[in-house]
């Protein structure tokens, strides 16, 4: 029996539990998913040894940070906590998530119809005060 959902697996290599599944607010839209999915792509999306597709791991990731779970406590239909832990290391080591910040503050700052990069920046230090 077929059920309407949203689906993240690999269109041949489906996870058993995991290739259909309802979506949570957290996931990315599609338009998300096209401007982060270049950051996030480290090897082929179709690599033999990918059981669970990079957009299914960045959404349990998502997931994680808003509704501040623990790793190991993850609802049942998201990708297993050990795949994204070991995938978003991978990330962070390659600088990624920088990456990504990096960019979409010149994309927002062109929308707003300023310059890709700052003209100017505030530099300052915090002096300690002994009472």
């Amino acid at each position: 029996m077929t059920h309407l959902a949203i689906k993240l697996g690999m269109a041949e290599k489906q996870h058993k539990k995991q290739a259909w599944r309802k979506g949570y607010p957290t996931d990315v839209t599609d338009e998300e998913w096209a401007f982060c999915a270049p950051y996030l792509t480290l090897m082929k999306e179709d690599a033999p040894q990918r059981e669970h597709s990079l957009r299914e791991i960045f959404n349990t990731l998502r997931y994680i940070v808003r509704a501040g779970c623990p790793w190991r406590m993850l609802p049942n239909d998201l990708a297993p906590w050990h795949t994204v832990y070991q995938q978003t290391q991978r990330w962070i080591r390659a600088g990624c998530f920088e990456a990504m910040a990096h960019d979409l503050r010149k994309v927002l700052r062109l929308v707003s119809g300023k310059e890709p990069n700052p003209s100017a920046a505030i530099l300052g230090f915090i002096r300690e005060v002994h009472v």
